[in-house]
């Protein structure tokens, strides 16, 4: 997280995911640098025991691009030390295929000085939509 930003820790992160996939549904835009936007050049994510790096996160957004319809972020509380953040989130998709879901995730992140994710570690578990 920017040190300097007057953004609260509950804001950024709203703001990161919110912001990181518009970007990455929009069609016109290069998957391979909307992930370099957002994310450091060593990024890596860990979400429920599989790991991404920054060539598994950029394969992602193609199937993304075409499942998800709508989505919204729900943050819930957001602990941050410096570059580190602990949080909870829910995010309430709608996909193509299976209709709307809800998903909570709990966020352990470290973010470089200007806003990148550079390490996450999430466990995820599907909510009452």
């Amino acid at each position: 997280m920017d040190p300097a930003s007057p953004r609260s820790p509950e804001r950024f992160i709203a703001d990161f995911f919110t912001e990181f996939t518009a970007a990455a549904l929009a069609a016109d835009a290069d998957p391979a640098e909307v992930v370099d936007r957002f994310h450091a050049p060593e990024v890596v994510q860990i979400a429920d025991g599989i790991r991404l790096d920054r060539d598994r996160l950029v394969a992602h957004l193609r199937p993304m691009r075409k499942n998800l319809r709508d989505y919204r972020f729900e943050v819930h509380e957001v602990i941050a030390d410096g570059a580190r953040m602990a949080a909870r989130l829910t995010i309430h998709a709608t996909m193509r295929t299976t209709g709307t879901v809800a998903t909570e995730v709990f966020l352990f992140g470290e973010f470089t000085p200007d806003g990148k994710l550079r390490r996450a570690d999430q466990l995820t578990r599907p909510v009452a939509a």
